[in-house]
């Protein structure tokens, strides 16, 4: 059996085989030159894309970072805010209850010497009323 393509002047011009077609290693030749340059066009998208969204990236997270930031300042501010204005009620309270107690305290000296005074002038009454109070008491415990 003959080989009727191993010589070049055995190819058929009707084909669409000419002797003076390329040869297929220089067919690869272009086609991985194109591949590669292809790539490097691919490569350089997809780095200025990256780039791109890198900046955006970086873009927002100093816009996040002010924003927090600011609504840090404003949750500070009024964090003093309510800090000045509980010191000030407990201090307006711890006042009060000064006052309170000071005006409790004159009443039981009061209360005190109005007793005695009582005690001083009636004493046989002072000490009937004791003796039964404290009979009284006695059967409530006994219970």
């Amino acid at each position: 059996m003959s080989d009727t393509f191993a010589t070049p002047s055995s190819l058929d011009p009707e084909a669409g085989f000419t002797q003076a077609s390329p040869s297929v290693s220089q067919a690869a030749n272009d086609l991985r030159a194109a591949a590669g340059e292809k790539t490097r066009e691919l490569v350089n998208a997809a780095s200025s894309q990256a780039a791109v969204l890198k900046d955006r990236a970086v873009e927002s997270a100093n816009h996040f970072r002010d924003v927090a930031a600011e609504k840090a300042s404003q949750l500070k501010e009024k964090a003093d805010a309510l800090k000045h204005a509980a010191a000030d009620r407990a201090q307006h309270l711890r006042e009060s209850a000064n006052e309170h107690w000071q005006d409790t305290r004159v009443r039981a000296k009061e209360f005190h010497v109005t007793a005695e005074d009582y005690i001083r002038e009636n004493p046989t009454k002072s000490v009937l009323g004791a003796l039964g109070v404290g009979f009284l008491i006695g059967l409530i415990l006994r219970r």
